[in-house]
């Protein structure tokens, strides 16, 4: 999906340093929902997380992938990306997402077990 379409607003709301949350879904239970930084790439409809492998997160997603939603919200001004995640382990991916989160955010501590969140947006909502 390509989400330059959204419009100037969208990429500067998702440029400007927001934390957001990602909910994923508890086996028949309530969603999961987090704190994280996060990254868009407006272009190709990526967005990107950075976490440890072995947080709670990254194994409800786990090999197969799930569908999770990435909220942010600024007053009045909130955007929810949907869409399917997939969890990157390859060193470049980790170390690409790292660049991208030091952009928006500031350079991540070192963690040898991280992985990225890779969601492929399918879905856009909110009021930005």
């Amino acid at each position: 999906m390509n989400l330059v379409e959204q419009g100037d607003g969208f990429a500067k709301f998702w440029r400007e340093r927001h934390l957001c949350t990602l909910a994923t879904a508890r086996p028949g239970g309530p969603p999961h929902v987090v704190p994280v930084g996060a990254t868009l790439d407006l272009a190709t409809g990526i967005a990107r997380v950075i976490t440890s492998g072995t947080s709670y997160k990254a194994r409800l997603i786990g090999a197969g992938g799930a569908l999770v939603a990435l909220c942010q919200v600024d007053g009045r001004r909130w955007s929810t990306l949907e869409g399917r995640a997939v969890l990157r382990t390859e060193p470049e991916q980790v170390a690409d997402a790292e660049r991208r989160y030091a952009v928006r955010y500031k350079p991540p501590r070192p963690n040898p077990s991280r992985v990225v969140v890779e969601i492929t947006v399918t879905r856009v909502l909110g009021n930005v």
